[in-house]
C-alpha cells in the first residue's frame, strides 16, 4: 500500500453510509484516528487497548479518511464531535476517557457484553509493586 497525498479519501456521502452501516452491522465498534495496529493519537491507542482487553472482534473504522465527514456523521449519533467514538449494539458508549472509567468501576465487560472474560488481577497487583534499584 502506497500513500497518495492527492487521494481525498471518502466523500461525504460515503462516510455517512460507512457510519450507518458500521454501526448497524456490528456489535462493538471503535471508531480512531488510526488501525488498531497503528493508532494515530494517544487517545484512539488507550481506546482500543481497553477493548480489546475484553473482546476480540471490535471492528474499528479510520476516521482519518475524511476527519471532518466523519465527525459531522457521528454527532447525529452521539452529540459529540470527538474521536474516538465506542458504540455497543448501535448504541454510543463514549470516547477512551468513558472506557476507562467503566473499567475502573469493572464495568466495562459487561458494557461490551463481553463473555466469561477473567481479568488478571496480577496486571494490577504488578502495578503496585515497587522495583528495587541494582544501584
Amino acid at each position: 500500500m502506497t500513500f497518495d497525498p492527492a487521494d481525498e479519501g471518502l466523500d461525504t456521502d460515503e462516510v455517512q453510509e460507512l457510519v450507518d452501516d458500521t454501526i448497524e452491522n456490528n456489535e462493538v465498534v471503535l471508531f480512531m484516528k488510526g488501525t488498531p495496529m497503528m493508532p494515530q493519537c494517544g487517545f484512539s491507542k488507550r481506546a482500543i487497548g481497553l477493548l480489546t482487553k475484553y473482546r476480540e472482534d471490535v471492528e474499528t473504522v479510520d476516521v482519518l479518511q475524511n476527519l471532518e465527514a466523519f465527525r459531522a456523521a457521528l454527532e447525529e449519533y452521539s452529540g459529540w464531535e470527538t474521536i474516538p467514538q465506542t458504540y455497543v449494539e448501535g448504541e454510543f458508549v463514549g470516547g477512551s476517557d468513558i472506557l476507562a472509567e467503566l473499567d475502573e468501576r469493572g464495568d466495562l465487560a459487561e458494557t461490551l457484553n463481553a463473555e466469561d472474560v477473567e481479568v488478571d488481577a496480577s496486571d494490577d497487583a504488578d502495578d503496585d509493586q515497587t522495583v528495587e534499584s541494582p544501584f
